[in-house]
């Protein structure tokens, strides 16, 4: 009895200190004591491999629209800029909606079993158009076909960093209300649609995020789509208690690994009867004479020479990527991001408009290291 009277008092004694310690404190001070951010161990002597993508970048933002050319629907979906990935299934919908109107309508016009569509590019965006055309227009095997110069792993889409935000998208003060309106319903239909694709399958996560800022009025900004799609949204002023810096937003968003999840994407299109055809086209004209009545133009930056719209300009981005780190579970944003995938620690942060190059610069490689190892001291801080 003494034995059970001793262990008893002892589990009192612990609640009482744990009651004491989240009246004194807060509950928001226990979290924080049992949360721990692992630091990211920044080093040269870590570092992988370089990349360099460039994004396809409109001001005025991407474009859907669809156009009759005689007898064929030419549909361009382009130009997503830093949103590529994010907002693939959304701008996806939006287009295959166009081909729906177009082959429903008139009698002459309505779909047939033999409907065949094309896609041009096998990045993600061409992915996620021609999965979708076949979803909604099952008329067999061969129904959808992508033309594409280069496939994955080695397309734009698999550069990416891939974090769940559309952001560097468009230029606010260039956009019109229809394409915004358009820029919300791509964000929210395909929040929902990488949200049914979490798991090891496709390579998707959910992942905290923290933004790390110097300016109080930056909390008050809206995130890139909306708050509503980022769960668990909190705001933090305490530089002692949260990474070293005075304002933090604290949210849980999707990270997607490219190079587990563009090859699901050409997995699921071969398994649903789709065909590929590796194919450089040079022209406009060399495109309409493809034998599909219905053709979607998702070749990226590729559209700016094909289609002629100089608005499309490429806007290079540099990635350092680090040797993996299993224990670091979270992202963050700051003067660069930080994105932890399997294939490596994934360091950003640059955006040089009209820039074309290709190799990785010497100099950005400096500033990128030397930019994460101030925030890991900041962190660790």
């Amino acid at each position: 009895m003494n034995e059970q009277f001793d262990r008893r008092s002892f589990l009192r004694g612990v609640m009482a200190t744990s009651a004491l310690v989240i009246s004194a404190r807060g509950v928001n001070a226990v979290t924080h004591l049992q949360r721990r951010f692992a630091p990211v161990n920044v080093a040269r002597n870590r570092v992988i491999r370089e990349v360099v993508g460039l994004r396809p970048y409109r001001p005025s933002g991407f474009v859907v629209k669809a156009e009759r050319i005689g007898p064929k629907l030419l549909v361009h979906n382009y130009g997503h800029g830093g949103g590529g990935v994010t907002l693939s299934w959304g701008t996806a919908s939006l287009a295959v909606g166009l081909a729906r109107d177009f082959v429903n309508a008139k009698p002459s016009t309505r779909r047939t079993p033999t409907t065949k569509f094309a896609v041009i590019g096998c990045g993600v965006s061409g992915l996620s158009t021609a999965i979708l055309l076949q979803r909604r227009f099952q008329n067999g095997p061969g129904t959808v076909t992508i033309y594409a110069k280069d496939l994955p792993p080695n397309t734009t889409s698999n550069i990416a960093g891939a974090s769940w935000s559309p952001t560097s998208v468009f230029e606010p003060q260039q956009t019109t209300a229809t394409f915004n309106d358009q820029f919300r319903t791509a964000a929210q239909v395909s929040n929902r649609a990488f949200q049914l694709l979490v798991g090891e399958q496709y390579g998707v996560r959910w992942i905290e995020t923290l933004e790390l800022l110097r300016n109080e009025a930056s909390l008050q900004r809206e995130l890139p789509g909306g708050n509503s799609l980022y769960p668990q949204l909190e705001m933090h002023r305490d530089p002692d208690r949260y990474f070293g810096f005075p304002f933090v937003r604290q949210y849980y968003t999707m990270l997607i690994e490219p190079s587990v999840y563009l090859p699901a994407l050409l997995r699921d299109f071969y398994v649903a009867g789709g065909k590929l055809v590796v194919k450089e086209f040079k022209s406009r004209e060399e495109i309409l004479r493809l034998p599909e009545s219905v053709i979607f133009n998702c070749s990226g930056l590729g559209a700016r020479a094909l289609f002629n719209d100089e608005a499309l300009t490429p806007v290079r981005g540099q990635l350092e990527i680090l040797l993996p780190q299993p224990e670091i579970d979270y992202c963050y944003l700051s003067s660069g991001y930080m994105f932890p995938r399997r294939d490596g620690i994934v360091l950003g942060g640059t955006w040089d408009h009209d820039d074309w190059n290709l190799n990785p610069n010497p100099e950005q490689s400096t500033w990128i290291l030397d930019t994460h190892t101030e925030i890991m001291k900041a962190m660790k801080g």
